[in-house]
C-alpha cells in the first residue's frame, strides 16, 4: 500500500509543472482582464522574483500586484489557467503585470484611494487554506474577484503554508502564527474612513486564522468593529467544539456569518481523524442537533452543499468548480441582497444547481462568496517526493487515511488546483 502511494507520488510530483510564475511580463494582450489586489503576508521574503514570497514564516509584508487573466473567451469561469512554459502567454494563461513592494504606510494608502473610487466601498478579504504557495493563492484571489463579478478592492491575506501535503502540523501553526498580522490588518481596515464596509472571506485552515483574529479583536474592542460586516466560512478545518468557545467569546456587536459545510468532504474527513475523531465544523450536518439549535442562535446561515457534484474528486473546493453558483453568489454581493431571498430567485437557482435545497438558518448575509481551493493541487505536488519521509513511524496509523486524499487527486487529474 505504502510502496503504490509513494510511487504514485513520485510519478506524478511534478507534471506540467512550472516554478517562478509571478515574474512579470512586459504587457497583455487586447480582451485580457485584469485585477489589481493588496497582499499582506507573514510569509519570508523569496529571493527568487517569480516567487516573491516562500512558505517560511517572516515579519508582516505588504505588496501591490496586478494579475492578467486571458480573454473570457480563452477560460472557463471558475478555473485558473496556469503557464506551463515561462514565460506565460497572456492570451492563455494567468499572468503578472506589476509587482509593487510596499511598506504598511504605503500600502493601506493605495488601498485607501483605490476604494474611494468604488461604489459603497467595500473591501474583500481572502485568507486561503492549507496547502497553498504564494502563488496559488494569489492566482486563485484573482479568478474569484474576476469571475464572481465582485465590485469590491481584494485584499489577500497569505501565512506561510508551505505548500505541501506532509507539512499539515506546520502550516496548522504557521496560521496560529499569523493571527495577530490579520487582526491588525483587519483593525487598520475598520478605522480607514474611507472604506465603507469589509467581507472577510476564508476557506480550509484559513478560517483557524480568521476566527482567532476576530476572538482577539471581539476581546480588544468589546464588539467586532461595524465596518466587518461579513464573514464567509467555506469548508472550515476547525474544530465544531472550539468554534462553539470562539463564537462565546465574541460578545458585542458581531459581523453577519455565513458557513458553507459539505458533509461529504474529504480532505475534513482525514482531518477529523488526524484531530482524533473531532467533528471538523466544515462537515457538520446543520440539521442535526445540537448544531441545527445552535446555529439558530447565533444567527449563523448555513449553506448545505453536500450534494453539490463536481470534478472535484476530494469534494473540498466545490465552489472552485460551480462557476455558476460563484457568478450567482457574486451579483448578490454586489447589490448586498440575501442570498436565501426565494423573492428574488436566488435560493431555486442554488437549488437547481446543487440537487437540494440550502439549509439557512438566521439571517442571511448581504454579501457572500466562496470558491473554496483544493487541498492537493499540480503546483503544491513538486515536492511531495522530498516530503514523504516526514510520514517517519505515523505511516501506520494514518496510511490509509493519508494514501486515500494522495491518490484520488492523481486519479482525477481535473481535479481543481
Amino acid at each position: 500500500m505504502l510502496a503504490a502511494v509513494v510511487a504514485t507520488i513520485l510519478l506524478a510530483g511534478c507534471a506540467g509543472d512550472v516554478r517562478g510564475v509571478l515574474t512579470p511580463v512586459a504587457s497583455t494582450v487586447p480582451g485580457a482582464s485584469k485585477v489589481t489586489m493588496l497582499v499582506a503576508t507573514t510569509r519570508a521574503a523569496d529571493p527568487d522574483a517569480g516567487v516573491l514570497f516562500s512558505g517560511e514564516r517572516g515579519k508582516p509584508a505588504y505588496v501591490e500586484m496586478t494579475i492578467s487573466l486571458p480573454p473570457d473567451a480563452r477560460r472557463k469561469v471558475g478555473e485558473v489557467q496556469w503557464p506551463s512554459r515561462l514565460p506565460g502567454n497572456p492570451e492563455t494563461d494567468f499572468v503578472t503585470l506589476k509587482v509593487d513592494k510596499l511598506d504598511a504606510k504605503t500600502g493601506l494608502a493605495r488601498l485607501h484611494e483605490r476604494v474611494s473610487r468604488v461604489p459603497k466601498r467595500r473591501v474583500m478579504v481572502f485568507v486561503h487554506g492549507f496547502n497553498n504557495r504564494f502563488e496559488d493563492a494569489v492566482y486563485r484571489f484573482a479568478q474569484i474577484v474576476h469571475d464572481s463579478d465582485a465590485d469590491v478592492v481584494p485584499v489577500l491575506f497569505t501565512w506561510p503554508s508551505r505548500g505541501s501535503l506532509f507539512a499539515y502540523g506546520y502550516d496548522r501553526e504557521s496560521a496560529t502564527y499569523s493571527r495577530n498580522a490579520l487582526e491588525n490588518l483587519l483593525q487598520a481596515l475598520a478605522r480607514d474612513p474611507a472604506i465603507g464596509e469589509v467581507s472577510l472571506l476564508a476557506h480550509s485552515m484559513g478560517n483557524w486564522v480568521a476566527l482567532e483574529s476576530l476572538t482577539q479583536m471581539a476581546v480588544r474592542n468589546r464588539g467586532i468593529p461595524p465596518k466587518i460586516a461579513n464573514v464567509m466560512l467555506a469548508s472550515p478545518d476547525v474544530d465544531a467544539d472550539v468554534f462553539r468557545t470562539q463564537i462565546a467569546e465574541m460578545t458585542g456587536r458581531r459581523p453577519k456569518f455565513t458557513l458553507f459545510v459539505s458533509q461529504d468532504d474529504r480532505a475534513l474527513a482525514v482531518s477529523r481523524r488526524v484531530w482524533g475523531g473531532k467533528d471538523r465544523l466544515g462537515a457538520v450536518d446543520p440539521d442535526v442537533e445540537p448544531y441545527k439549535s445552535e446555529f439558530e442562535k447565533d444567527k449563523i446561515t448555513v449553506l448545505n452543499l453536500t450534494k453539490l457534484r463536481t470534478g472535484d474528486s476530494l469534494n473540498h473546493g466545490k465552489f472552485a468548480e460551480s462557476p455558476e453558483v460563484v457568478k450567482l453568489i457574486g451579483t448578490r454581493l454586489v447589490d448586498g441582497q440575501p442570498i436565501t431571498d426565494s423573492r428574488i430567485g436566488l435560493g431555486d437557482r442554488l437549488i437547481e444547481v446543487t440537487g437540494s435545497a440550502a439549509a439557512a438558518v438566521g439571517t442571511a448575509a448581504g454579501i457572500v462568496v466562496s470558491a473554496p481551493i483544493a487541498v492537493i493541487d499540480p503546483q503544491a505536488r513538486r515536492n511531495l517526493g522530498d516530503r514523504v519521509e516526514h510520514l517517519g513511524n505515523n505511516i501506520q496509523d494514518t496510511g490509509a487515511a493519508v494514501g486515500d486524499t494522495v491518490t484520488t487527486p492523481f486519479q482525477n487529474p481535473g481535479a481543481p488546483r
